[in-house]
């Protein structure tokens, strides 16, 4: 059943929503819709005392690590934590209290997927898949074709997310985490075709973030993907500056879920 997810975006060791299409090395061009006041590890407590499961806490660049660490901290055993994770630094994630580390880059050495690399990550955390989230997050190219994005979604990688990438890889994670980086911070709606296809490609579960701006999203994502799909909503929400939901009305959503 589709589920309200939120999430913690770190950058520079603050809490932030950017647009992330803007998110590049360089500071005059990044665009930033909210930066908090309030740390990382006060956000971890409001989801734990909201019992919102499966949050992600992504680093957006290095300065992030001990923000990431208090969050974790706040609420261990219950976050995803993701953002220049490889193998060698997996498991000690996972010893500072993460749920499940995400991955992106570290498995697309020059733009090009590395099973080698994927099986690395994999050995690092036992064996075990069930600690393991893939980001497969991606850009548009044309109507319906969509390509891994990495290194804060500026690099565009020779995967593309269709089917087949997506059954290829489901026998090594235990979900996947898909932003839309097209649409990322925007407000400006969710990319529904994107949203469809991956409710028929994957079999394994899957949070999509990006555009997404009120209540009439989480339905809309409810209905497209049958329930598949769980949506993260970042910018839009009122403790993360927005106007467009509060956050208890979303915990509300999901309460009559039953999730």
């Amino acid at each position: 059943m589709t589920r309200f997810r939120p999430c913690i975006d770190l950058h520079a060791g603050q809490v932030k929503q950017i647009v992330g299409g803007t998110l590049d090395s360089s500071t005059a061009e990044l665009k930033t819709n909210y930066v908090s006041q309030h740390s990382a590890g006060h956000f971890a407590r409001l989801y734990r005392d909201n019992g919102l499961e499966g949050a992600h806490v992504i680093m957006l660049g290095p300065g992030n690590d001990d923000a990431a660490t208090e969050a974790l901290a706040a609420w261990p055993g219950h976050l995803q934590v993701g953002g220049g994770i490889s193998d060698q630094n997996a498991a000690a994630w996972m010893e500072r209290g993460a749920s499940k580390v995400i991955i992106t880059s570290f498995l697309f050495p020059g733009g090009k997927f590395s099973q080698e690399r994927l099986d690395a990550v994999l050995a690092a955390l036992g064996g075990q898949k069930d600690r393991l989230v893939i980001d497969l997050s991606c850009r548009r190219r044309g109507d319906s074709r969509w390509f891994v994005a990495m290194n804060k979604w500026q690099t565009i990688t020779d995967m593309e997310v269709n089917q087949e990438s997506i059954k290829s890889l489901e026998p090594y994670c235990s979900e996947f985490l898909i932003h839309a980086a097209d649409n990322e911070g925007l407000q400006k709606g969710i990319d529904e075709r994107l949203v469809e296809s991956l409710a028929r490609w994957c079999r394994i579960p899957v949070t999509y973030a990006g555009g997404g701006r009120d209540l009439d999203d989480l339905e809309l994502v409810k209905r497209l993907s049958r329930g598949a799909l769980d949506l993260t909503i970042g910018s839009a929400l009122d403790c993360f500056g927005g106007t467009g939901v509060g956050f208890d009305d979303c915990v509300a959503w999901n309460a009559r879920q039953g999730g």
